[in-house]
């Protein structure tokens, strides 16, 4: 009698089984994806975190890669540009971090333009600059801040002491709402309406270009701090009354009211007159 073969079933794999198998190699393939991820961006952080670390060694091979062409391997000045003996870091940061340095071209003042150097850059090479021949340094935190003077605690910040302060020192400059302002020569002061509290001290201090310095026995650090408490008040105060005209005052007012308002006189006169015609 022959043997019945037995055929083995074959039955259909359930679609979850591939789902399922999908699933666990997706889940594999984005494991090891973030792992490496996480894995470089660790090492990523760690050198950026190094490149940040610049000593003044580094900011000295920065001076004589930029800035020595015109300011001298010793910072002693050339026909190009002036001596950097005792101007000091918060100089060599002013001019670095508002991208007036390097120099684009020679003109009646250095303009403002995109900055060149990361801010570790800028300090390294003002370090090494403030190590070569000192000058005035980084003021203390309250100074800038708009807050108390620590060691006194009845002197406490007063901005409309500050903005007088301005009226009386900066504004025939300036403008009195610090908007800015022509000067002779093709000169001008720029605007401080969008300048960092730093900044704002830095000018005062070391005097760039045709500012002038402000010691402390014109201002003192109290009033300086008042005065850059008014203005960064002024900075984040949304302005009341209208259109602001670029600050300006009658000049640019005037020239609004001569435009639109005669402008407007005139087309009411045509249109009147076409009517009675």
């Amino acid at each position: 009698m022959a043997r019945e073969k037995k055929h083995r079933s074959r039955g259909r794999r359930s679609p979850l089984a591939a789902a399922a198998l999908i699933g666990a190699g997706l889940l594999l393939t984005g494991g090891v994806y973030a792992g490496a991820s996480a894995a470089m961006a660790s090492t990523s952080d760690a050198q950026t975190a190094a490149s940040t670390e610049l000593t003044v060694e580094d900011g000295q091979k920065l001076f004589t890669a930029n800035c020595a062409t015109c300011h001298g391997l010793n910072l002693e000045g050339t026909d190009e540009g002036p001596s950097l003996i005792g101007v000091g870091e918060l100089s060599v940061e002013f001019q670095l971090a508002t991208g007036r340095m390097p120099l684009q071209m020679q003109g009646p003042q250095a303009p403002q333009k995109p900055v060149q150097f990361t801010d570790a850059q800028i300090r390294a090479m003002a370090a090494y600059v403030q190590s070569v021949a000192p000058g005035p340094g980084y003021p203390e935190d309250w100074v800038t801040a708009g807050k108390t003077n620590p060691e006194n605690a009845k002197d406490e910040v007063d901005i409309a002491n500050g903005a007088e302060l301005f009226r009386i020192n900066c504004a025939m400059c300036h403008n009195v709402a610090a908007a800015g302002g022509a000067l002779t020569e093709g000169k001008y002061a720029p605007a401080l309406t969008s300048t960092s509290a730093l900044h704002i001290y830095a000018a005062m201090v070391t005097g760039p270009q045709n500012m002038p310095v402000f010691g402390d026995m014109n201002l003192s650090t109290e009033d300086k701090r008042d005065i850059i408490a008014a203005l960064v008040w002024q900075q984040e105060t949304v302005p009341i009354g209208g259109f602001t005209l670029g600050s300006l005052g009658p000049v640019s007012e005037g020239l609004f009211i001569w435009i639109f308002g005669i402008g407007a006189l005139v087309a009411l006169t045509v249109w009147i007159t076409a009517k009675s015609n």
